[in-house]
């Protein structure tokens, strides 16, 4: 069971939260679905709940932000030493920042910005809350992965905001996809090119939680009131399937031992 009690490397997916309108609906389809253990935080956290799994956790989901119409959402976070230089990082590369970054308790210092392509991500600069302390784990994220349709664009900026290199994996006509990763270290995301996508989506990050069975997993989100929007389908990252939750969030699905075939990048 991968597990992990120290802050994250800069530029590190390194937590996920979702913002909804009925969180106590949220938690029981999330504790349904993964068997999370979801536990209140304290008052002034203003009804954040933080999800636990074996012991260690996995998860947020909050309340959407009073005033604000925003449709609900799962949130990647990137781990940051200084959440206020990588916001004016951002800010220099293209991106902006929707509140200048602000202290989170005693358990970190945050941003919410968006790239130049729009999607919406969050920077975590870790105190008492290191972020994730379970991945890679049947009910814990295990991947993230920007979807756009300026793909060099999103490349370019985020390689100014966290060094990140690429790794292309598509064939760049079809199918147009590259992993990230930090300098010297292994693919730990992902960016994919929209445009070799059918439909019109919005840019998003978009999470990925792991699953010992895929199709088991998805059938129990529409038991609990979810749509499966894409899915089950076998793929060389595993079998695989996108959810949209009861409230409207989005978010992956995948069991990645079970892997088809090879991504055309890596044919040779």
């Amino acid at each position: 069971m991968p597990t992990r009690d120290d802050a994250w490397p800069q530029g590190t997916p390194c937590w996920v939260d979702c913002q909804v309108d009925d969180t106590a609906k949220a938690r029981e389809f999330y504790s349904e679905l993964f068997g999370w253990d979801i536990q209140d935080s304290p008052e002034e956290a203003g009804g954040y709940l933080m999800a636990m799994k074996s012991g260690k956790p996995a998860a947020g989901i909050g309340p959407k932000p009073e005033g604000m119409a925003v449709p609900s959402a799962w949130t990647t976070y990137f781990a940051a030493d200084s959440a206020d230089d990588i916001a004016g990082t951002v800010t220099e590369a293209g991106g902006q920042t929707f509140m200048p970054p602000f202290d989170v308790m005693d358990v970190g210092r945050m941003v919410v910005a968006a790239d130049p392509t729009g999607a919406a991500f969050g920077v975590w600069e870790a105190k008492a809350h290191t972020g994730a302390g379970i991945f890679n784990e049947h009910g814990a994220y295990c991947w993230n992965e920007l979807h756009t349709r300026e793909y060099e664009r999103g490349k370019d900026f985020y390689a100014k905001v966290f060094g990140w290199s690429y790794t292309e994996i598509g064939d760049g006509e079809n199918f147009s996809y590259s992993t990230f990763a930090l300098p010297g270290g292994k693919g730990i995301g992902g960016i994919n090119d929209d445009t070799k996508m059918p439909g019109e989506n919005p840019p998003h990050w978009l999470t990925w939680f792991q699953a010992d069975d895929t199709d088991a997993v998805l059938t129990r989100a529409t038991e609990l009131g979810a749509t499966v929007v894409a899915g089950p389908d076998d793929s060389p990252a595993g079998r695989m399937g996108i959810v949209q939750g009861p409230q409207g969030e989005a978010f992956g699905v995948i069991d990645p031992t079970r892997t088809v075939g090879q991504f055309p990048g890596q044919q040779g």
